[in-house]
């Protein structure tokens, strides 16, 4: 099973890095552009009509505050009056206002419990603005919860499928404020990098520079090139991004070396490469057993019962592999084959990883999770 996984991984890595160098990316995937962002929106709200799975007033006394609040506001006078509903729950309420939303858009909401609640499975949501981090209104969301799971309960058995104390409302807010960016008076936009490097970025200015036949670009530094717009001669911003965010490059990517400790996963990329080395590994595994026997008196006898220590100590020592040779890889698929021939499991080739890391015969960055 070890071997199958390294082979399937080996088989990935050695696949996808050529992949991409023989399919060059779209400049519009390995930048964002200068300005054109979203932006986060929070509120809270209620949730109304859960089947006796909402919030205990008693536990969540926010619950009720707030209904009292929205009572109040819809002409219902509720002062001094005790609420016990079972079918509420207070919830928080995100989404994410896209760039150049126009107002009377809808827009995604994702919906969670903040209380005591067990599930929002078919609860509605009640009317939520939405504000973003200058505590404007941006949004208002309202409409029914899908829930994100199932959850059932007996007397004497329950079971739960997924999280049913979140959800979502497709196009569930209505934009009602847009954001104040003047995308078409801009002279200048810079195109950052999700990654960061001198030579991709060098490759995405000549890249722009060759497709308008003048230099229109240049660049700053490793994540970031600037367009001037002018010289584009597009007449606007967008005409200018809209030219360039389909040409393509092949990016430039640091070697590394990911590893998933808990999974045991391991993912390099195509540069990685590993110097000549000698490598043995073994395991040493102390087992140690408590098995006490209690010792109790005849029946009517004069005596109290003893509890007798007993325990039994083992260790036992894998005779490994021995020492064996890694040779200097110049190739990924060379690196996988010396790799696979230690013969271990991918838990032991992540030590093994990392022991060679340390002695300075792996050539990447090692990044463990």
């Amino acid at each position: 099973m070890a071997r199958l996984l390294l082979l399937i991984l080996a088989a990935l890595s050695a696949l996808c890095p050529g992949l991409a160098g023989a399919s060059p990316i779209r400049i519009k995937d390995l930048v964002e552009f200068d300005g054109v962002r979203g932006n986060d929106l929070v509120g809270y709200g209620l949730v109304v009509g859960l089947n006796g799975t909402g919030d205990g007033i008693r536990n969540a006394p926010f619950t009720e505050e707030i209904m009292s609040s929205m009572l109040e506001r819809l002409g219902v006078n509720v002062t001094g009056e005790q609420f016990r509903p079972k079918n509420v729950s207070a919830v928080f309420v995100t989404a994410v206002l896209p760039p150049f939303s126009r107002s009377g858009g809808r827009i995604d909401v994702s919906v969670s419990a903040i209380g005591d609640a067990k599930s929002l499975l078919g609860g509605t949501l009640i009317m939520t603005p939405l504000t973003a981090a200058d505590g404007q209104i941006y949004a208002v969301a309202q409409g029914t919860v899908i829930a994100g799971g199932v959850a059932a309960e007996a007397e004497a058995a329950s079971v739960v499928s997924g999280v049913p104390t979140t959800g979502s409302i497709p196009a569930g807010a209505r934009v009602e404020r847009e954001i104040d960016f003047d995308f078409a008076s801009l002279s200048n936009v810079r195109l950052a990098l999700r990654d960061p490097d001198f030579t991709t970025a060098g490759r995405i200015e000549q890249a722009i520079n060759a497709s308008f036949g003048r230099p229109v670009s240049r660049m700053l530094d490793a994540g970031t090139v600037e367009l001037d717009i002018a010289s584009t001669r597009s007449g606007s911003p967008a005409r200018a991004i809209g030219r360039i965010e389909n040409l393509r490059i092949e990016p430039e990517r640091k070697a590394r070396v990911v590893v998933d400790q808990r999974s045991g996963t391991i993912v390099m990329g195509d540069d990685v490469r590993i110097s000549r080395v000698a490598v043995s590994q073994g395991n040493l595994t102390l087992r140690i057993e408590e098995a006490p026997m209690a010792s109790q008196p005849n029946p009517f006898s004069p005596g109290q019962t003893v509890v007798l220590p007993r325990s039994n100590a083992d260790i036992t020592e894998e005779p490994g592999i021995g020492l064996a040779e890694v040779e200097g890889s110049t190739s990924l698929a060379q690196v996988i084959a010396g790799l696979n021939a230690l013969g271990v499991s991918p838990r032991d080739l992540i030590d093994i990883l990392k022991s060679i890391k340390a002695a300075g015969a792996l050539h990447a960055e090692f990044i463990v999770n």
